[in-house]
């Protein structure tokens, strides 16, 4: 399954928070794939892409940088997963 990982950094927090990310990389756990991470142009936040099967690996990265981003976490489907809902939910109407 795929989850969006959004985070928004306090104007205050953004030096430490850069310089992690460019200490450490930003790792996932094992078991979670990174499939993209986009920042925003102003350093305030940003979104991260990934896939796993076991959501406490989700977590644990959030966790981990609950110290400087505020973060949300989303189960995500994909345009070709969604039209079928849709188009069955809808006919019935």
């Amino acid at each position: 399954m795929q989850f969006m990982v959004t985070w928004s950094v306090r104007p205050d927090l953004l030096k430490p928070a850069v310089t992690r990310f460019l200490s450490q990389g930003g790792p996932v756990p094992q078991g979670v794939k990174t499939l993209g991470r986009w920042h925003k142009a102003d350093g305030s936040g940003g979104f991260h892409l990934m896939e796993t099967d076991d959501l406490k690996g989700v977590l644990q990265h959030a966790a981990e940088w609950a110290d400087l981003l505020e973060v949300s976490v989303a189960p995500v489907l994909e345009d070709s997963e969604v039209a079928p809902i849709y188009t069955a939910a809808f006919q019935q109407r």
